[in-house]
């Protein structure tokens, strides 16, 4: 009995505490949805709203359902929601629910009356493997800037990017979770006090990947209005599955599914696999810089996501040419350094095992003539030791996001955008750490959103941060905000330095370091250098070849 009154006491005052925040409730096609002041800050955050449903079953693979409706109140608070992912050990995810009905948007809105605010949706990164809706959060830029953010979850892995060519697993789901979710906001954010015809998309890593892809698709016309990519292209080695049916294959005979040349039965076997076969494997160590199931090029269909190259849709100009405030980190490479001592000897023995994916040789002899070319560039006549950690960066930092991002610069402005702010970001002060071995710093992939949105390096967050970090957040929230609100980071009445659109020689851009200034073309002698290789060697992305005819039903 003394258990059961301590246990009824303990939820009066759950009640209680739950009646004493202030909350707001706003009425959104499905339903109600009631949200609370953010205990540490001057908005209110609406959690959890379910903006789809993803199919489960034999229909996994394929494009999200309409979201549920209900009757009674639906109480935003965060339940830590993510999607099926695999493992991996960060802090943030210590805490989290993986489960299948993940589709989960969050609102954070200014506490204020008014109406038609700009909003941003942010997509995150986490190379199309893992990751969660806030996985950077907003909520210290809604804190600082009148403007509405949504963060929201998209299906990963196998789970998402599964890509047979069949009517089961077409490819792309996790892109049509994006969709999906910005046909939500384009129906309900005004119900929130958000312009629902002002909407910018940005995103960090596989996130500026997937902006990028969204802006090039028939299926999202009309639904955002400008797009910020941070550390990622549409026409890079992380975009597109090289052979999305030889790589479903590939992964089944290494679970032991051997019957791989059929592919219903290879669509089977996916779909009743178990999700811990589906997220087994994170991918983030293969040395040809793919990162296993992200996008593809899927066959030509009413509800396909893309079923062209993305160079040839640019080419074609045949898409909507938005504002777009696009760039990098300088030590974009940073990201991997934790595969530095292991790959450092492996890349003297044969550096031709780590050239991008989406390159194409006539024979193992040419790929290594190659090899010891771009080895040559990179790193000159010495072997690759601690001392030369830095050309290591510069290296990944290329052919992981600096080189597509200037290739899909000048593909854009060469098929007549001329709205397009580049950047290089590079701030770093003495609470940032060191590159190993050399007493140097820089900024690593994605440090340019953890700045503007969190506030905070991509370190950590420091007690004590000095003022010239305390004056780049400021500078950076400015631009950002201003890209946001006007389609131009620096408008004519700024202080800071004038900032045009680049040109086809990607020239200029603005350099976000210790000293914010305009600057000419940016990295020519290392773009230079790769345009030549990929022009004798790009290897384009495929679709899935038409299934054959189908004589049993699944």
């Amino acid at each position: 009995m003394n258990k059961q009154w301590v246990l009824l006491c303990l939820s009066v005052l759950e009640v209680f505490a739950k009646d004493e925040r202030e909350s707001r409730m706003t009425t959104i096609r499905q339903g109600q949805v009631k949200g609370y002041k953010d205990p540490e800050g001057n908005f209110f955050a609406y959690y959890g709203i379910p903006y789809a449903t993803a199919p489960t079953g034999f229909g996994r693979f394929q494009a999200p359902l309409p979201g549920p409706v209900w009757l009674r109140p639906l109480e935003a608070v965060d339940k830590g929601i993510v999607c099926p992912q695999a493992h991996i050990d960060l802090p943030q995810m210590k805490n989290k629910v993986m489960q299948d009905d993940c589709l989960i948007a969050n609102v954070y809105v200014p506490n204020t009356d008014e109406t038609n605010i700009p909003v941003v949706v942010i997509v995150h990164g986490g190379a199309f493997q893992v990751g969660y809706s806030d996985l950077i959060s907003p909520k210290p830029f809604v804190q600082d800037k009148n403007v509405i953010a949504v963060t929201f979850n998209y299906r990963l892995g196998i789970n998402g990017f599964l890509c047979l060519g069949t009517e089961g697993a077409p490819g792309n789901a996790g892109l049509k979770d994006q969709v999906a979710l910005l046909r939500w906001v384009k129906e309900n954010i005004a119900k929130f006090g958000g312009n629902p015809n002002d909407v910018t998309i940005a995103g960090c890593s596989a996130g500026s990947v997937s902006v990028d892809l969204l802006m090039l698709s028939r299926s999202t016309r009309g639904l955002f209005t400008k797009v910020i990519p941070e550390s990622g292209s549409n026409v890079g080695v992380i975009t597109m599955q090289m052979n999305p049916l030889e790589n479903a294959k590939k992964y089944a005979l290494s679970l032991n599914f051997t019957d791989v040349n059929d592919v219903y039965a290879l669509e089977l076997f996916y779909k009743t696999a178990p999700i811990e076969q589906l997220t087994r494997d994170a991918f983030f160590n293969n040395k040809d810089s793919n990162f296993g199931f992200t996008p593809c090029i899927e066959r030509k269909g009413k509800e396909s996501f893309i079923d062209d190259l993305p160079m040839n849709i640019i080419k074609s100009k045949n898409y909507a040419k938005l504002p777009m405030l696009y760039g990098f980190d300088n030590m974009e490479g940073w990201l991997r350094l934790n595969f530095f001592q292991l790959w450092k000897s492996q890349m003297n023995e044969d550096f031709s095992d780590f050239l991008p994916a989406d390159l194409d040789f006539e024979s193992d002899d040419q790929k290594k003539q190659v090899a010891k070319i771009v080895k040559q560039f990179y790193f000159g006549d010495s072997s690759i030791e601690n001392n030369n950690i830095l050309e290591y960066i510069d290296y990944f930092t290329d052919v992981l996001f600096a080189y597509s991002t200037l290739k899909a610069i000048k593909l854009h402005v060469e098929a007549g955008h001329d709205q397009i702010y580049l950047y290089e970001y590079s701030f770093a002060d003495k609470n940032s750490p060191a590159v190993p071995f050399v007493d140097v710093r820089g900024a690593p992939h994605c440090a340019q959103s953890t700045i503007t949105f969190e506030g905070k390096t991509i370190f950590s967050l420091e007690s004590n941060p000095t003022d010239e970090a305390i004056n780049m957040v400021k500078n950076m929230r400015e631009m950002w905000y201003n890209f946001i609100k006007m389609g131009q980071p620096v408008p004519e009445n700024s202080t800071l330095p004038s900032w045009p659109p680049a040109k086809v020689d990607c020239s200029p851009h603005m350099s976000l370091g210790n000293t914010i200034e305009l600057k000419g073309k940016l990295l020519e002698e290392r773009t230079l250098f790769w345009d030549d290789i990929y022009r004798k060697h790009y290897r384009p992305p495929v679709p899935p070849p038409t299934p054959p005819a189908k004589h049993t039903e699944l």
